[in-house]
């Protein structure tokens, strides 16, 4: 099946968002309302959204992170430049942006379905995703017990990860769950 064509069953998906640039929470609130719209996509579910220090050594502002669950019928590829278009709406520029460093939003494929994929431009699991508090924590949030495929449950990644410094963000840590 081409990537671009809709699949018959519907598949869940987790996405990671992030963005430290231009008024972060707005961003990732515009970014939700974006995955809202996809077409053939349902969004589940969100997690709250959470402070976390950046990875890579770049200095630039914490990251304000979360995780969404969609229902969708986009094949990943179709999938990856959906959440592409959206970061270029956002402003994100690609070609201009320095490796590990600020994102005005970066949205990831973090799981789809059971799916294990490596291709030069998308792996799924995501790579990082076993190594990263600001991603596991929201999918604890959802089910501690969710498997990562190839990895194992989220729960048996989050001791790995527990001396990095990440906390609820205080304003939305009310509003979690909505969709």
């Amino acid at each position: 099946m081409a990537d671009n064509e809709r699949l018959a069953a519907p598949v869940i998906a987790w996405i990671g968002l992030g963005s430290n640039l231009q008024e972060p929470v707005l961003q990732l609130a515009k970014a939700r309302q974006a995955l809202a719209r996809l077409r053939h996509t349902e969004l589940l579910w969100h997690s709250r959204d959470y402070l976390s220090k950046p990875v890579g050594g770049v200095p630039q502002p914490d990251f304000l992170n979360a995780v969404s669950c969609l229902r969708t019928h986009l094949g990943p590829q179709t999938l990856l430049m959906a959440l592409q278009e959206i970061e270029e709406q956002a402003g994100r520029s690609r070609s201009r942006e320095i490796p590990w460093g600020p994102r005005v939003l970066d949205l990831d494929i973090l799981i789809y379905g059971d799916l294990q994929l490596t291709k030069a431009d998308l792996q799924i699991p995501h790579p990082q995703i076993a190594r990263r508090a600001f991603v596991l924590l929201p999918l604890a949030e959802y089910d501690p017990n969710l498997e990562i495929p190839g990895l194992g449950k989220v729960h048996e990644r989050l001791g790995a990860v527990s001396d990095q410094l990440i906390w609820p963000y205080p304003e939305l840590s009310a509003q979690q769950g909505g969709g």
